[in-house]
């Protein structure tokens, strides 16, 4: 449990600070980010246990953080800036609810102007997860980060997006759009 606590802690900190830093590197247009969002790609996990649409521009960089556990998987655009991270953890007997909360603690502990927008129970075909939408900040930017956490076949389930967050309501909104492709069997 401490050691998935400790893979999202680290997973926000760094693409919160990826989605902060002061690059500009991608210029495209409302219309195009439109198309690239109706062109996703279908992710699978867990033997298709967890499935989801990432929006087109963002692919698989398991492999490229230098890390040799099979449990978590990275995706994001060429920027970093667009990151959903999975892990799938150890079982645990504690409810989202308190997990959510541990976890909501600890980002408050790195980042003290971390704004939590919600902190809420949802269901994704008869499957509890836990929503746990926040604001982090630094050096005056904002990156949305949502983390869905949740039982699938036993283990934990940690699934993390983080955006920037310029615009909150369309950070939000891509975030949800992520979200609404979850499927849990």
């Amino acid at each position: 449990m401490r050691n998935l606590v400790k893979y999202v802690g680290i997973g926000l900190l760094v693409f919160g600070l990826a989605a902060c830093d002061n690059s500009d590197s991608n210029s495209a247009t409302p219309d195009s980010a439109a198309q690239s969002n109706a062109a996703g790609q279908n992710i699978s996990l867990l033997d298709g246990k967890l499935a989801f649409s990432l929006p087109a521009g963002m692919s698989d960089q398991s492999g490229k953080l230098g890390t040799q556990t099979n449990n978590m998987h990275v995706y994001s655009d060429t920027t970093g800036q667009k990151a959903v991270i999975v892990i799938v953890g150890d079982t645990s007997d504690e409810p989202l609810n308190v997990l959510a909360d541990r976890l909501q603690a600890q980002q408050r502990n790195r980042d003290p102007q971390l704004q939590v927008v919600a902190n809420k129970a949802i269901q994704v075909n008869g499957h509890d997860l836990q929503q746990l939408d926040s604001i982090i900040s630094a050096k005056g930017q904002t990156a949305w980060s949502s983390v869905i956490i949740g039982k699938v076949d036993g283990k934990l389930l940690t699934m993390q997006i983080t955006l920037p967050a310029d615009d909150q309501q369309k950070a939000q909104s891509e975030a949800e759009n992520i979200i609404s492709t979850l499927d849990v069997k």
